[in-house]
């Protein structure tokens, strides 16, 4: 942006200084890279996936974005100590239900309605995207397509999202798309891999990762390493029972996926710009 050149009369002379525009302040628990989910918003996401301790009632972002429980999720209950990451729809209020009954879910309460500890602590400061923001991000913003890759950082497998406004660090590549597995090599992670220090100038310059976290029904926990879930705040048309999300692997991307609503899913806030 060009600076703004305010002119001051003095006595007899005048003269000129510029104002420089402040940068942006990006939201405490945010990454820095702004994202389009429509044609006139767009949103921080979250440093890390959302996580939940039952025992403190304390709900925070994973420290880091290639973080996530996995099997531990199986101990999911109201007294457990521990943390988990995968909450069926809706469960803002509620975050410990396991039920496997998809009636149990039937009103979405969104996770952003708590204050996220390493998040502002404020309540309803984050938000859950839209079935259709998804699938804006994905396929139809500026150089969507190129903008999302699989990789792994540090042997994580998971899915690369770049932001609007994008440099490649110069220590660092980027290919979009998917690698195609071969053989028992599957799911293949390999189609983009840093280290952390790699990784560590890739967010810097505004990259997302959502890891492939898995899912969990009632406190079975499977696809840790092979897939991704993550929730929308959209119901299903299609049944009462469903809901929508977004869905990923080696070498696909559903970002109108849609299952029933007791399962547990991964959740990434994002705040307005």
């Amino acid at each position: 942006m060009a600076a703004v050149m305010v002119m001051s009369v003095g006595c007899d002379k005048e003269s000129i200084s510029p104002i420089i525009p402040d940068s942006p302040i990006i939201p405490d628990g945010a990454l820095p890279g702004l994202f389009s989910v429509s044609a006139t918003k767009q949103v921080y996401f979250s440093q890390g996936n959302l996580q939940y301790q039952a025992s403190t009632k304390t709900w925070r972002f994973a420290e880091h974005q290639y973080d996530y429980v996995g099997s531990d999720n199986r101990s999911i209950s109201s007294t457990y100590s521990g943390w988990i990451d995968l909450f069926g729809w809706g469960t803002g209020s509620n975050p410990t239900l396991s039920s496997t009954s998809f009636e149990d879910y039937g009103t979405f309460v969104d996770w952003g309605c708590n204050a996220i500890s390493n998040g502002g602590n404020t309540a309803n400061r984050w938000r859950t995207l839209t079935k259709s923001e998804w699938y804006y991000l994905f396929n139809k913003r500026t150089g969507a397509l190129s903008k999302r890759g699989t990789g792994n950082i540090n042997g994580v497998g998971g899915l690369i999202i770049l932001p609007d406004s994008w440099t490649l660090p110069s220590e660092c590549s980027f290919t979009s798309g998917f690698c195609s597995p071969s053989g028992d090599n599957y799911p293949d992670w390999t189609h983009n891999s840093y280290t952390l220090a790699q990784w560590a100038q890739m967010e810097a310059a505004g990259a997302v990762f959502l890891p492939a976290a898995g899912s969990r029904f009632g406190t079975y926990v499977a696809n840790v390493g092979y897939s991704g879930y993550y929730w929308s705040s959209t119901s299903s048309r299609n049944f009462d029972g469903d809901a929508y999300g977004m869905n990923f692997d080696g070498d696909n991307l559903d970002a109108m996926y849609y299952h029933l609503r007791d399962d547990g899913f991964s959740v990434r806030p994002v705040q307005d710009n």
